[in-house]
């Protein structure tokens, strides 16, 4: 039965899976048929859209990252391959196969006792983040009740940031009835509201660099578009700035430029025909709270491409990326280097960019803190999912010691939950339970 699960969700994927769960949920709120449908459907043309998009832009930028990482000159032990072949070891695991059944039933109970306002089962594809760690936790201990203890706690404790976040996010991202559930992203909510509340203190607040300001300011300069075309022609130039006599290197940067202008311009449009998806289901689930007098305030959980290309996330998330490799060199003790994993800083900066509504300048400092924080998480765990992923047949490649993500790896409250049950200390363990 799981391998079949595992079969549908490689076969079909979130823009397939998450249409069908909309269709379902829009005719239980008894949405017309026809309105269900165009729902739907507009849902898997969002999510297609948005893959297609971030699919042709990374392959533009990645080469840019490889330069810069190779003019560093600096050999780190643990090479980041990047979240996708991440996952491919979490599917590929018992353990992991084990939580991607036993994940959906409680996602799915938990929502239904309405314990929990997050229908976190239309975004299972992401629970390979807890299919991961629980993973390695039974290469270390081969103690499977303690590896599914891990995965189910660290599920709850993503659902309670997700509550947190729902709102928020939905409402600075535009989508209404609608959040992220992703582990790797929403486990930064506690660590964004406490560095954001002191940033506010210091007065960091007072520095409005969020979109519409700067536009306001700079004028034509100042729009998206623009800024865009900027940013990316600077990201361009730190990648090729030891070649800047060759005709090659003013090509790239160039694309590199447009191609970034190109993600500001279209990733509106296609976030306006995916938040459309959910304007059926919020009215319905309007009505239904009207009629009957009280109503529940509940959230759809959808992948977190959906805020890949806003203006504030998309530019905080290319500015981190020098940042983050500048320090991953500097850095004493660390010994990760990231590398493919580098242009999906969008996806994990999403609560910090939401929390502080935009504000690029706090969501500068928040991001490359905790970043850095990330980094020494790699660097404990990593020997540990060498192991996992050898153990699945896994390939290490020329020139790395040891292998992992920078994104779903560099996860300081899932690694922390994930050392303490290491220890397999049954008092430390309890109280992280309660």
């Amino acid at each position: 039965m799981l391998e079949i699960l595992s079969k549908i969700m490689a076969a079909f994927g979130a823009a397939i899976v998450v249409p069908i769960v909309i269709f379902i949920i829009a005719m239980f709120l008894k949405v017309k048929p026809k309105r269900a449908f165009q729902a739907a459907l507009n849902a898997g043309i969002g999510l297609t859209g948005f893959n297609m998009l971030i699919g042709a832009y990374t392959p533009i930028v990645t080469p840019v990252v490889n330069n810069m990482v190779k003019h560093t000159g600096v050999n780190l032990r643990i090479l980041d391959t990047g979240w996708q072949a991440t996952s491919v070891v979490a599917y590929s695991t018992q353990v992991g196969m084990i939580f991607l059944g036993l994940g959906l039933l409680i996602q799915v109970i938990l929502f239904l006792l309405k314990f929990t306002n997050i229908f976190m089962a239309s975004d299972l594809w992401n629970n390979y983040s807890f299919m991961l760690w629980g993973s390695m936790l039974y290469i270390v201990t081969k103690n499977i009740f303690l590896s599914i203890g891990l995965m189910i706690l660290q599920n709850l404790f993503t659902l309670l940031f997700t509550e947190i976040l729902a709102k928020r996010w939905s409402k600075y991202y535009g989508y209404p009835g609608t959040t992220i559930s992703a582990p790797h992203d929403v486990t930064q909510v506690p660590y964004a509201i406490i560095m954001d509340w002191i940033l506010n203190k210091l007065g960091a607040n007072k520095v409005k660099w969020n979109p519409e300001n700067v536009q306001k300011r700079l004028g034509f300069m100042g729009e998206p578009v623009t800024l865009g075309l900027i940013l990316g022609m600077l990201l361009g130039l730190a990648g090729n700035y030891m070649r800047l006599d060759q005709l090659a290197a003013w090509g790239q940067i160039a694309t590199v430029g447009v191609a970034t202008a190109t993600i500001m311009s279209i990733f509106p449009k296609i976030a306006g025909v995916f938040a459309s998806a959910f304007t059926n289901i919020t009215d319905a689930t309007k009505k239904s709270a009207k009629s009957s007098g009280k109503g529940r305030e509940w959230y759809l959980a959808i992948n977190d491409a959906a805020g890949y290309g806003e203006p504030a996330t998309l530019l905080t998330g290319l500015l981190l990326i020098p940042v983050i490799l500048l320090l991953s060199i500097f850095l004493p003790g660390n010994q990760a280097l990231p590398m493919v994993d580098l242009i999906a800083i969008p996806y994990i900066i999403q609560p910090i960019i939401a929390i502080s509504k935009g504000n690029i300048f706090k969501s500068l400092i928040s991001g490359a803190f905790i970043l850095s924080v990330n980094l020494y998480i790699i660097t404990a765990v990593a020997p540990t999912f060498t192991e996992v992923a050898k153990s699945v047949g896994v390939s290490i490649p020329a020139g790395a010691l040891l292998i992992a993500s920078f994104v779903v790896l560099g996860n300081y409250f899932l690694g922390s939950l994930f050392l303490i049950f290491l220890t397999q200390n049954p008092m430390l363990i309890s109280l992280t339970v309660a």
